[in-house]
């Protein structure tokens, strides 16, 4: 998940945002920009019929309104909302089931280092930094065993025809992987319309074909500490990136409690300032950000063994670059 760490630049020039081609491309594309599960969206589209390019434009914004109803935890009548209330789901949407499923293959790769079920240790983090004279040492030790008690995709039984979270207090978050998932689900869409180039970014970034004049897209990473400096440009054809810092969001003023939180113990380490994937899907980048970013450089390294196309970028706290490629 990321917190808008990623700025997609042009092929002819590395600025701070996506730049509009010229001549006759410059006629065909068609952009968007807007929200999607909470994070800054943007879309260009190069199509030669530039009517078709508006209407999946706006098929675009109504596939992730559609998709918002099923995954937010900000909508009281959303699916996974709905879910964490009565702790099941009857019939439940094929894309809930699907995203689980991609959950649990990421989680069987890391090690449980990804973990959608780890909203118990969110809450009760948000819970005690929100509470006036909260102790700055966080949640108490207690509390934190309790809550990674109830955490497990293992133990979440799901099917097509049924959800059940099985352990009392249990709750789902899909903010690791929700917005590389809508990001692929628009991609799918615009293929489908016949586009072959653009970029997308709900929230993630996924490049169809090439950039105009046929040259990569090219990705800038910001410094985690500073959104508006670039300290890293990738270029991508056909692929999708997705970057996660503990600096996103953090629960406590000092900065020592981060939102990404390890479901194995409840901690929330800082162990790198950055880790960006490049991978096929952005489901799977968005997921293995997240989960990379409470694993050593050897685990990550042996995670991504074996995993063709996926490329790591692990930004240290003093600045240094560790790159990893299958």
């Amino acid at each position: 998940m990321t917190r808008r760490r990623m700025i997609a630049i042009s092929a002819a020039a590395a600025g701070m945002a996506l730049l509009p081609p010229h001549g006759k491309a410059a006629q065909e594309a068609v952009t968007w920009q807007g929200e999607a599960m909470g994070a800054q969206a943007s879309l260009v589209i190069h199509h030669p019929d530039r009517a078709m390019a508006l209407k999946l434009t706006n098929d675009v914004v109504a596939e992730v309104r559609r998709l918002e109803r099923i995954f937010s935890l900000y909508l009281d009548d959303s699916d996974l909302t709905l879910l964490n209330r009565q702790r099941f789901l009857i019939a439940p949407p094929r894309e809930l089931v699907d995203i689980l499923r991609q959950s649990r293959e990421v989680w069987t790769l890391t090690g449980g280092a990804f973990d959608p079920t780890v909203q118990p240790l969110w809450d009760a983090y948000r819970r005690h930094f929100s509470t006036s004279g909260a102790a700055e040492a966080g949640p108490s030790a207690q509390i934190v065993r309790e809550c990674v008690g109830r955490v497990g995709l293992d133990r979440v039984a799901c099917s097509g025809s049924r959800i059940d979270l099985s352990v009392p207090g249990a709750a789902l978050t899909l903010n690791g992987i929700a917005q590389g998932y809508v990001t692929d689900r628009v991609v799918d869409l615009l293929k489908a319309g016949g586009v072959e180039r653009s970029m997308v970014d709900m929230g993630e970034s996924r490049a169809i074909g090439s950039a105009p004049g046929d040259r990569p897209w090219r990705v800038g990473v910001s410094d985690p500490l500073d959104s508006a400096r670039i300290v890293e440009v990738l270029e991508v054809e056909d692929r999708a990136v997705a970057t996660s810092s503990p600096f996103g969001f953090r629960f406590d003023a000092e900065g020592r409690f981060s939102h990404i939180i390890d479901p194995r113990s409840g901690a929330t380490p800082q162990r790198h300032a950055s880790v960006t994937v490049v991978a096929g899907h952005a489901a799977l980048a968005d997921a293995l950000s997240t989960a990379f970013n409470l694993m050593d450089v050897a685990a990550i390294a042996a995670a991504v063994h074996g995993n063709a196309g996926v490329e790591v970028h692990i930004l240290s706290h003093e600045g240094g670059w560790t790159r990893i490629r299958a």
